[in-house]
């Protein structure tokens, strides 16, 4: 497999481009998972919410208990400090709630804003690598020898611009046929050139 053009300014092009996309995903991930820590913080209150119906709840059942023994009414003094301890549980369960839906809203928010950049430019950058990738590895298989220009010129005949082809000669279909070296060379450049071939010697 040919990941890079063997012309220095192509390659030089594609690996300038890869590096770039590399960095780009990075800093994207890097934006995400701060904009997750930040959407963290309002999940704040709710922490302490959590921890002080929790806290609040335990000393209400121990005074609860400590009262239970009292002679005559430790039951019924009992039973308002349970009551007390399952609305603190009420509080803290209000405040797990809390903490679960910011995570959720911070997992998601992250996401969306990571990932929708990143699959933007891996949708216009991707093919394009993959195209070339795929012509130039193909065309590698058939460029061991100088023979084998004639079919890159039969392809720069079919797919170049007219005006290209004009620099090459005044009929390059022409020449081509009569397998005029020079211009089947010229002709092969432009395709190899675009392709990111170097030529056999």
């Amino acid at each position: 497999m040919k990941l890079y053009a063997d012309a220095p300014g192509h390659r030089l092009r594609q690996l300038v481009g890869d590096s770039l996309l590399v960095v780009w995903v990075i800093a994207w991930v890097l934006v995400a998972r701060a904009v997750h820590d930040a959407t963290m913080l309002l999940a704040r209150p709710g922490e302490e919410l959590t921890r002080a119906g929790r806290g609040l709840a335990e000393r209400m059942r121990d005074a609860g208990s400590a009262v239970d023994g009292a002679p005559f009414i430790g039951d019924e003094l009992e039973a308002p400090f349970e009551g007390a301890g399952n609305a603190a549980d009420q509080v803290a369960g209000a405040g797990v709630a809390q903490v679960d839906a910011v995570d959720q809203l911070a997992t998601w928010l992250s996401l969306a804003i990571g990932t929708i950049p990143i699959l933007v430019l891996l949708a216009v950058y991707v093919p394009l690598r993959w195209r070339f990738i795929r012509e130039a590895t193909a065309g590698q298989r058939f460029i061991d020898a100088a023979e084998d220009l004639d079919l890159f010129a039969l392809r720069a005949l079919a797919r170049q611009p007219m005006h290209r082809l004009a620099t090459v000669s005044e009929d390059p279909a022409g020449a081509w046929r009569r397998k005029d070296e020079g211009v089947v060379r010229r002709l092969a450049l432009l395709e190899l050139r675009d392709v990111g071939l170097r030529p056999p010697a």
